[in-house]
Order: structure tokens, then sequence, then C-alpha cells
């Protein structure tokens, strides 16, 4: 029973212990765990910051402050990006956030749309009515301009001249129109176009050849298709005659590789490809008709004065006159009268022929994309040899009837036309093996997801550490005092215990034997008493002091 006695059993802090606690211990027991816990969740939350988005983005100073002001108002967190480009609240509030200010209007764009013809004050003039009504027009067609996805902002004026009853000094309207892009982005020409014909179609009588559009550079860009011309050519054509040379080079390289392997070979073409688009028709008459050349119209005209003159064939019978007829009443000399009348008569006879014009008539339209010339350039690598014991020598070039021969499989591939000059070269030479480049190494500390590993690492490590420090410094002093107020008692009832025992063992320390532990038993159990709870014997001599004074 001794022995149990000098045994400190360390009593285990559960339901049954924090019963024994009184009230305020276990008040202050309750408010330590508590704030550890709230301490940690702080933490967690911390690190955990809630993600944001974009709000509104490419505000005006006037916009960007009356959002905050509202936003502040409304006790929304907010915080810019970097360089103030953009207003980000969390993402969660984005879609609530933009309904409650479009109810206040915000943003309001920095543009005067048609809400200036709203407040029109009484008595206004039809000067002052007019220029709102022109500002309000110019506001929207450059809100309508932002909506682009290139587009950062827009301005737009119209001049719109007073209309007259005369049509001499009738002026038509033009307009001018300023982008600003987004970085590293471009309008295209249909969307150039775009703009044009949107204002074009919002101003009457507005003629699309007098509306400019300029960059914030101050480029004139509604004229950039023939700004950009290379030689001629728009980026549409270049674009078409890139294409076409791909195409070729893609049929040379499909008849190359399979002979003389992929690396081995280069190839370059080029072509001339004519865009110009043309009408063109031609007459053409030949000097002479033909004799089976159809007859078109003919015409014949006879005048006779007097007798007709002789005809038939000339002898003694044709050299007299015919007999005339004779009649039942009278029967005149004709034949003298006859003779006369074909002595002084005239006869004209006149014929005209038309034939039918040899016309030809060709009408050729040119279309445009047509390959005027074709130009091809093959070059051949030399190939490995070996010598007679198998080693590797010096590379050859390959024979000359091999060179022939990818010549004319070349000209059919790309079809070789004579006519308009194509040129085709196949020539072989050495080619230089690239230089190795070593490959930069990224260093270990500059690698984006080595970061963003030791990122997450030291977040958590943080916490580990604040947890810890939390545990050391505020909950385990709060323990360990509640449990030595808890095993006070049980200790210092068996150090007196054992204090007695080593006491009365000093005037039996002959008799061996007895009922109890012997004197080195007890103090063995006293020192293992005092290697347990050190702090529960020096409360105990302490005690023992203060009451020997006493």
């Amino acid at each position: 029973m001794a022995d149990q006695a000098t045994a400190s059993p360390a009593l285990p802090l559960n339901f049954g212990v924090l019963a024994q606690l009184t009230a305020k211990q276990k008040l202050g027991a309750m408010a330590a765990v508590a704030l550890a816990i709230a301490l940690l969740v702080g933490i967690w939350l911390w690190t955990r910051e809630p993600p944001y988005g974009v709000l509104f983005s490419n505000l005006s100073d006037q916009d960007g402050g009356q959002i905050v002001t509202a936003l502040q108002q409304q006790n929304v967190p907010y915080k810019y990006t970097e360089g103030g480009g953009a207003i980000m609240v969390p993402s969660r509030m984005v879609h609530d956030v933009r309904l409650r200010l479009a109810s206040q209007g915000l943003p309001k764009g920095g543009l005067v749309g048609f809400e200036v013809m709203e407040n029109q004050k009484l008595g206004i003039s039809q000067f002052a009515e007019q220029i709102n009504y022109q500002r309000g027009l110019e506001g929207e067609l450059a809100r309508t301009i932002q909506t682009l996805g290139a587009v950062r902002a827009a301005r737009v004026h119209l001049a719109i001249p007073k209309q007259t009853a005369f049509l001499r000094d009738d002026l038509k309207p033009s307009a001018s129109v300023l982008v600003s892009l987004h970085p590293g982005r471009a309008l295209d020409p249909a969307q150039i176009a775009g703009i044009v014909h949107l204002v074009s179609s919002s101003v009457p009588q507005l003629n699309p050849n007098n509306i400019s559009v300029i960059d914030q550079d101050g480029n004139l860009i509604s004229q950039r298709k023939d700004a950009n011309r290379v030689d001629g050519l728009d980026p549409t054509q270049l674009k078409y005659m890139k294409e076409i040379e791909a195409q070729y080079l893609k049929r040379v390289e499909a008849i190359l590789e399979p002979l003389v392997g992929k690396g081995n070979f280069r190839a370059q073409i080029t072509t001339d490809i004519d865009f110009s688009n043309f009408d063109q028709v031609e007459e053409s008459y030949l000097p002479n008709p033909t004799p089976d050349t159809a007859i078109r119209s003919q015409q014949t005209a006879e005048s006779v004065n007097g007798n007709p003159p002789a005809m038939g064939v000339p002898g003694a019978l044709t050299n007299q006159p015919p007999v005339p007829a004779t009649a039942p009443i009278t029967n005149p000399q004709v034949g003298a009268a006859a003779g006369g009348a074909g002595q002084n008569g005239s006869y004209t006879r006149n014929a005209t022929t038309n034939y039918e014009l040899d016309k030809t008539v060709r009408h050729t339209r040119g279309t445009p994309g047509v390959v005027k010339r074709l130009s091809v350039a093959v070059a051949i690598n030399h190939r490995p040899t070996t010598d007679k014991d198998g080693k590797p020598g010096k590379p050859a070039p390959p024979p000359a009837d091999e060179l022939k021969r990818i010549n004319d499989l070349v000209r059919v591939a790309v079809g070789f036309d004579e006519k308009r000059g194509d040129s085709i070269n196949v020539a072989a030479a050495s080619f230089v093996p690239p230089e190795s480049e070593a490959a930069l190494e990224v260093p270990v500390w500059k690698d984006p997801e080595i970061q963003s590993l030791a990122k997450e690492a030291l977040k958590y490590l943080v916490i580990a550490l604040i947890a810890w420090l939390v545990w050391r410094k505020l909950l385990k002093p709060v323990f360990d005092t509640l449990a030595a107020a808890i095993r006070g008692p049980e200790a210092e009832a068996e150090l007196a215990a054992a204090g007695a025992a080593a006491a009365g063992a000093e005037g039996a320390a002959g008799a061996e034997g007895a009922l109890g532990p012997t004197f080195e038993d007890r103090v063995n159990a006293a020192r293992e008493i005092a290697h347990k709870e050190p702090k529960l014997i020096a409360e105990m001599i302490r005690e023992w002091m203060s009451g020997g004074n006493g």
C-alpha cells in the first residue's frame, strides 16, 4: 500500500477532471481556447483572400471617382489593378454591384448622349436645341464605336451645315472619328468600313467619302488599304500570294522528301501574280472580202434618152433597123425614123452592190490572281560516303542524272510553263550543320512553378508557426496550470506520507523484515516524487521553511 501511495499517477484532462475546476478556471480555459480558435481561423481566412473580379475597366477619372465614392457608401471592398486600369471587387459581388451602380447611372462613360435632351429648358433657342442634338448624336455614335473589342475610347465630331433653300449654297455634312485602340490591337479594313458606314447611316446626306477615321497616333486609317500597299499590293493580295507560294512549296516537298530525305533539301518559290482586273473589247475587219461573202443589198438604175442604141451582134442584119409592125390603118416609113432615133438617143445603167462586213468582236475579261511567272530554287545536300574500310568519308554531290531527274520532277510538280518565262534551278551543295546552342537554363529560383510552390509552402509554414506559438505561449501554459491545480492536493498528500515515513524510519532502522517498506525504499520513493513533481516539492519546502520561521 505504501508503494501505491508513493506513485504519482498522471491524471488525464478529461470531462471528469474539468468538472473539478472552479467556475473561474473554467471561464479562463474557455476564453483561452476560444481566443486560440479565433486567431487560427482569422489567419486561415487572411491567407485565403476571396478572389476579385473586374468591375469596370478603362474608366475616365470622373467616372472612376464617382464609382469609388458609391462603393465606399455601400461598404463594398474594392481594390485597383496594377496601374489603376480597372476597379476590382469580390467576384461574388460583381454582378450585384454593377446592377446597383447602373441604377445610379454609373458609369456615364464620359460622353453625353441623348440624355442631354431630357432636361430641355423652357424657351430654349432653336440654335441651342440643334447644338444639344448634335452633341447627343456625337456621344451616341462614340458609345457605339466603343463597343468594338479593339477600341478603348472614341470621339466623333460632326460638321452639319445649316440647311438652305438655294441648291448652289447647299453644303454636304462631314465627320471625323478619333479612335484610341488598346495596346497591341488594330482595326482590320472591314471594321474601319463598318465605322464609316455606321456614321454615314446616322447622319442624313453624309457621304462615306467625307468621313475620316484616325487613331491615337494621328494615322489616317480610313484609307489604310491604300496606305499599307507594298509594291502596289494590299495585305489581302500579299496573303493570297503567300498562300499560292505555300501550295507550290508543299508540292515540291511532297516530291523530294521521299527521294532525298527530310532535311536534305531546301526549296524556295517566288511567284509573280497579276492582280489587274480589266475588260477588253476588240473589233477586227479583213481588208478585202472573199468571193464567198454574202451580198447584203444590190441596186441597179437604168435611164434611156431617145431610142435605145443598136444592140445585137454586129453584121448586115444588125445594121438594118427592125421592120416595124404593120397596122391596119397606117403603114408609115418607120425605117427612116427609127434610124434617126437610134442615132440621136442615149442609154445609162448604174449598179450598186453592198456586201456583208467581215467583222470579228472579241470581249476579254481578265481574272485577277493569275500567275504570270514562277521561279523555283532547289538545293540538294551532299550525300555521305564511305571508303573501302567502311569508314565515313567526305560527302559527295548526287550524280548528274539524279539532279536531272529531280529537275524534271519539280517541273511537273509546279506546272512549268516556258512561254510565261518560268525558271527552275536545282543545285547540289553541302549543308552546314547548325551550331548547337546550349539551352539557357532558367535558375531554380526564377522558375514560375517553383516560385508558386514556394509561396504556397511559405504560406502554410507561417500558419504552422503561428499555430505552434499559440499553443506554446497561450494554450500550453493554461493547460499546465489547470493540471497542476487538479493534481496539487493528491501530490501534497503523497509527499506528506513520504516525509512521515522517512522520519519514522530513523527509529526502526535495525528492525528489518517489518510490515512497512525499508528506509531506502522510502527515500527512493521521495526522490521519484521529487523528480516527477519538482514544483510541488519546492512549494512544500517553502511552506516548511515559512512554518519553521513562524
